[in-house]
C-alpha cells in the first residue's frame, strides 16, 4: 500500500515531468520562431519581419536529448495532391495588360487542404491582377506547393512558386502597387489580405518593384510595413488556412523556408471576371 508521503513524491515527479515537457515545447517554439524566413530570397518578410526576428533571438536552444529525438510532427490534415507536375514556364517580360480595371475578378485555389476563394482588386492593382490572371490561365500555379508558412509574429501562407524553394520567378518582375491602401492601417496587413511577395530589402530602392509570381495569404492580422502589394481579399476558405496553420511548420535546411507540415498543393487555380 502506497503511503501518503510516497504519493506526494509521485505527484511531484509527475508535475515536474509536465513542466519539463512544457518547457521543451516552448524551446522548440522559440527556435522555430528564430529561423523564420532565413533565405536571401525569402520574400514575404524581407524587411518587415527583421525587427520581429531580432526581438525573438534568445538562448533557448533545444537540449541534446530533444535535438536527437526531434519534435513530433503532427498528422497531415490534407489530401494527396492530384497527378501532375509543377510548371517550368518562363517569360521574358510582363504580360500585356488585358484586365478590365472596372470589372470584378475572383479566383479559386483548389488545394489539397480545401478550396480558398479570393476577390481580386484590378482597379487598385491592375498590373498584379493582370499577371495573376495570366499565370493562372497558363496553369503556372497548378500542382505547385505552398512552400512557406509563418505562424509566429506574422501569420501568412506563401504560395506561387512552382520550384517550392522561395526563389522561383516567372521570369519577369512587377511594379509595386496599392501600397497606400487604407486597409493597411498602423503597419498591419489584416486577416484576409492577399498580397505579393517581393525582394525588397528595406533599404535600397533598386530592390523595389520586384514582385513576380509569389503571393501570400494572411490568415491573422500581421504587423508588416506597407511594402507588399495588396491585390485581393480572401472571401472563403479561412477555415482551410486555419487548419493548415494548426498543423504548424518546420524549418528546411536546404531552402531556409519554414515549410508547412501540411501538404499544401494547389491542384488547380482559376480566375473569372464578372
Amino acid at each position: 500500500m502506497v503511503s501518503s508521503d510516497q504519493r506526494r513524491r509521485q505527484l511531484a515527479r509527475e508535475k515536474f515531468a509536465r513542466q519539463q515537457q512544457r518547457r521543451a515545447a516552448a524551446r522548440r517554439k522559440a527556435r522555430r520562431r528564430n529561423v523564420i524566413i532565413a533565405s536571401a530570397l525569402a520574400v514575404v518578410v524581407a524587411a518587415g519581419a527583421a525587427a520581429y526576428a531580432t526581438a525573438g533571438l534568445g538562448g533557448n536552444d533545444r537540449s541534446s536529448d530533444e535535438a536527437a529525438a526531434g519534435p513530433t510532427k503532427p498528422a497531415d490534415p490534407c489530401a494527396r495532391p492530384a497527378k501532375g507536375s509543377p510548371s517550368k514556364k518562363k517569360w521574358k517580360k510582363e504580360p500585356a495588360m488585358s484586365v478590365d480595371t472596372s470589372a470584378a475578378y475572383s479566383a479559386k485555389l483548389r488545394t489539397t487542404c480545401g478550396e480558398i476563394d479570393l476577390k481580386l482588386d484590378a482597379g487598385k492593382a491592375p498590373h498584379t491582377v493582370n499577371s495573376f490572371a495570366f499565370l493562372t490561365k497558363q496553369g503556372y500555379f497548378d500542382h505547385s506547393k505552398c512552400h512557406r508558412l509563418v505562424d509566429q509574429g506574422i501569420y501568412v501562407l506563401q504560395c506561387g512558386d512552382p520550384t517550392a524553394t522561395g526563389a522561383g520567378t516567372p521570369g519577369y518582375t512587377l511594379p509595386d502597387e496599392n501600397l497606400k491602401d487604407p486597409r493597411l492601417k498602423g503597419g498591419v496587413y489584416p486577416a484576409g489580405t492577399v498580397a505579393m511577395a517581393n525582394q525588397y530589402d528595406g533599404k535600397s530602392d533598386k530592390t523595389r518593384n520586384s514582385g513576380g509570381s509569389q503571393f501570400f495569404l494572411v490568415y491573422q492580422d500581421s504587423k508588416l510595413p506597407p511594402n507588399y502589394t495588396p491585390f485581393g481579399t480572401i472571401t472563403g476558405g479561412m477555415d482551410v488556412l486555419k487548419k493548415i496553420a494548426a498543423a504548424g511548420s518546420a524549418p528546411e535546411s536546404q531552402t531556409g523556408n519554414t515549410a508547412p507540415n501540411a501538404t499544401v498543393v494547389i491542384n488547380r487555380a482559376t480566375v473569372a471576371a464578372s
